[in-house]
Formats: structure tokens, sequence, C-alpha cells
């Protein structure tokens, strides 16, 4: 199954590239947490590029044939996108930040992104 997370993992960095993400950092958690196999952290400049890299996960996503939930739309300040295997957090760039995901899971190795 580790292929099938690999796959959505980079359909998940086209789709939040495809819309300018910015600071786009892929955070690989096999073997250091249940809640999902990779996190994709990025950031846009405004509510509207927030928004659209969100949306633009969850369609990709969703036409690959994953379920999909998102939370946080209301207020584009951290909109989080949960595919299962793959968690993207798409933050507004104050809000980036101020929680710092990447410290949070610093136990987990970066993914080279290319």
């Amino acid at each position: 199954m580790a292929g099938s997370s690999d796959q959505l993992l980079k359909t998940v960095i086209n789709a939040a590239e495809e819309k300018k993400a910015h600071d786009l950092v892929a955070l690989n958690l096999q073997g250091i947490s249940l809640v999902a196999d990779y996190f994709v952290i990025c950031h846009g400049n405004s509510d509207t590029q927030v928004l659209s890299i969100a949306t633009e996960i969850r369609k990709t996503a969703e036409m690959a044939g994953h379920n999909v939930r998102i939370e946080g739309q209301d207020t584009a300040r951290w909109v989080l996108v949960d595919m299962g295997d793959v968690v993207a957090h798409i933050f507004h760039r104050d809000e980036r930040e101020y929680y710092h995901l990447e410290r949070l899971w610093s136990d987990a190795k970066a993914v080279e992104i290319v």
C-alpha cells in the first residue's frame, strides 16, 4: 500500500504547485505517527490563494479515487485536506509562522520535492 500513498503524495504536491503554493514541505511520518504516512505543508499569501490550493488538492485527489475530508475553509487561515494516507495543511502565511508544524513534527524526515 506504500506505493499508493507515495503516488497520492505526488498528486498532492503537483496540485499545490499548480496553484503556486509557497514553501512546500512534505514530511514522511511512516513509523512516527499513525495519523498519516505524509504531511504536506504549504501556505498562500491570501485567503483566496489558500482556498484555491485546497480546492485544487481536493479535486485532484478525488479524481484519483481518494476520499477527501476538508476542514477550515470557512476561515481560510488553516485548511486541512485529509486524504487518509496524506494530510495537507494549507496555511495563510501568518498562521504558518505561528503554528510551525515543521518544528512540531521535527522527528519526521523531509521528503525531497522534485
